[in-house]
């Protein structure tokens, strides 16, 4: 996997709301997995869930605010939400003021966590909710983007999105068959203009269902760390968020 993890990556502004999910704990060969869950307001009253959003998390966590208000809000939208906390603790949201804080070391750290626990989170998950009469569906932010497909590619997903990724080449975006939404940042040097074209011509040539949506005047991030303060900023985050509710429902059904 290619490590193009940049700058942009760890600069965030924490937004400002009350989560009203919740941790649970998602056993992974008797490891207790931290795990943002987020349900939709009435599930007691419809039944198990239908509609399963994984959320793989950008640097700053499943757990930071601003990945629990989206999360949240994929719930208000229907789908029940888990998001994997692979850096088990200690995500960068605990680093960012300290000027001496080893990038790299913690990068490796928790790019090991991820391909070690994820794929053993997901089949527990399955087996929580089963898959008789249930659809998952996969969103990824930056670091988390990769997780996307690598479920792709195993035929789980109805449908996936990325957010500004991040360790993308084409041959990974390709292995996966889900339905795929791209959300990308005018400036961004970790999916850069050149690989993304290149990943819709790839695309393309497979005859895949995709769709790629572009925002100008932001900076990869856009979609988990906007500042709300800044009107393009503030609308090109929640208009990312209701394209993957919209990209999500059209395959629900």
């Amino acid at each position: 996997m290619t490590d193009t993890l940049t700058d942009h990556c760890f600069v965030t502004v924490q937004h400002a709301g009350t989560p009203a999910g919740q941790r649970i704990d998602i056993d992974v060969g008797g490891v207790p997995v931290p795990t943002y869950f987020a349900e939709p307001r009435n599930s007691s009253l419809d039944g198990p869930p239908r509609n399963i959003i994984l959320y793989f998390p950008d640097v700053f966590g499943a757990f930071y605010p601003n990945s629990q208000l989206l999360q949240d809000y994929f719930a208000t939208q229907g789908f029940t939400v888990l998001g994997i906390d692979y850096f088990f603790g200690d995500s960068y949201a605990l680093h960012v003021n300290d000027p001496n804080f080893d990038r790299p070391t913690w990068r490796e750290k928790s790019v090991n966590q991820a391909k070690t626990f994820t794929p053993g989170w997901v089949d527990a998950v399955k087996q929580k909710y089963g898959t008789e009469g249930v659809k998952y569906f996969a969103v990824g932010y930056c670091f988390g983007a990769p997780y996307v497909f690598d479920q792709g590619e195993t035929g789980l997903l109805a449908a996936a999105a990325v957010a500004h990724p991040t360790a993308l080449t084409v041959d990974s975006v390709l292995k996966s068959n889900a339905p795929v939404l791209f959300s990308c940042a005018e400036i961004d040097d970790a999916f850069k203009p050149d690989l993304r074209r290149s990943v819709e011509d790839a695309l393309s040539a497979k005859k895949a269902t995709y769709y790629f949506q572009i925002f100008s005047g932001v900076s990869h991030g856009f979609a988990t760390r906007a500042d709300p303060s800044v009107e393009n900023q503030r609308w090109a985050k929640e208009e990312c968020a209701r394209s993957i509710v919209q990209w999500f429902k059209r395959f629900s059904e």
